[in-house]
């Protein structure tokens, strides 16, 4: 695989997800013994929060024997807060490092990012566009709990319109055989008609529903999301929207034995803390495989340059 940059979910093929995938198994089994980036250095570029998706790459990179370089609140502790453009702040921080991992808060971020960089960019998270690395690991995530992807039935639960992690996921998921998505969500955070078009273009079954009990029983994986307080423009909207779909036993209940619970993480009230103990609740298993997937991609970008 030859891979420039990592921006969207769409640049991937099957054939390159299963090669990813192989190449994330061996980092699972040598994690602690693998130094094949000495003297290479991760530049951690982080415009919005993050605790999972920067330290998982920032762990990997130094599990692969290589540096780090952060910051974590870029919108306020760099040349951001003194008007410097984004493109500007790549231009100069190409010339530190060897890949850069971006978190920005506008969507499309991270391809003006990739379009003057001398060096790799990573996408880990642009507004409400995409975040490729976290699909790549939910994605892995469902071949190894459950053996397979395709056939996998899916229902994408709490806020579709906001959350970059499903967009990402449909797309990929889009790749594959015989899917079919249940998009779970309430009608002022559905699913956009962007990822919807994407779908019936390619042939994929989807289709909405509002009674999660109802699709509860059908599904090999619910996927949950937080209702993001941040992404409203009023306290009124973000109201409509939380709280609605929360899994507890009695959504267990329903759900098949073999299937499983996945979030991206961080959670707030809408899984609640009993399903932990529920072998179906994969979502921290779901969480450690993002260190092997970046692991996995850092490798291949890096080995590449």
């Amino acid at each position: 695989m030859k891979l420039k940059h990592v921006i969207e979910s769409q640049q991937f093929t099957k054939e390159s997800l299963e090669e990813l995938f192989d190449v994330a198994h061996i980092m699972e089994k040598l994690s602690t013994q693998v130094k094949t980036l000495t003297n290479k250095i991760m530049i951690s570029l982080f415009y919005e929060p993050s605790t999972r998706t920067r330290l998982s790459f920032e762990s990997a990179m130094i599990r692969l024997g290589g540096s780090v370089a952060s910051t974590e609140n870029a919108q306020n502790f760099s040349s951001a807060a003194k008007g410097e453009t984004l493109e500007d702040t790549i231009r100069v921080l190409s010339g530190y490092g060897d890949v850069i991992v971006l978190r920005h808060h506008e969507a499309g971020a991270a391809h003006r990012a990739s379009e003057v960089s001398e060096i790799p960019i990573i996408n880990a998270g642009d507004g409400t566009g995409q975040h490729p690395t976290q699909s790549l690991l939910d994605i892995f995530t469902i071949k190894k709990e459950i053996g397979h992807i395709d056939g996998t039935k899916i229902a994408m639960v709490g806020d579709l319109a906001n959350g970059r992690t499903v967009r990402s996921l449909a797309y990929l998921l889009a790749k594959y055989d015989d899917i079919k998505m249940y998009f779970v969500s309430p009608p002022n955070v559905k699913m956009g008609d962007d990822i919807k078009e994407h779908l019936q273009k390619h042939g994929v079954d989807y289709e909405e529903n509002s009674d999660l009990r109802e699709v509860a029983g059908k599904v090999d994986v619910i996927y949950q999301t937080r209702v993001q307080r941040e992404r409203f423009d009023s306290i009124e909207e973000y109201e409509k929207a939380h709280g609605i779909y929360i899994i507890d036993n009695e959504i267990l209940d329903i759900l098949p034995k073999s299937s499983i619970v996945m979030h991206p993480l961080p959670r707030v009230d809408e899984i609640k803390y009993e399903v932990d103990k529920d072998p179906r609740a994969a979502y921290f298993r779901q969480a450690h495989n993002g260190l092997f997937i970046r692991m996995a991609l850092l490798s291949i970008l890096l080995e590449n340059h």
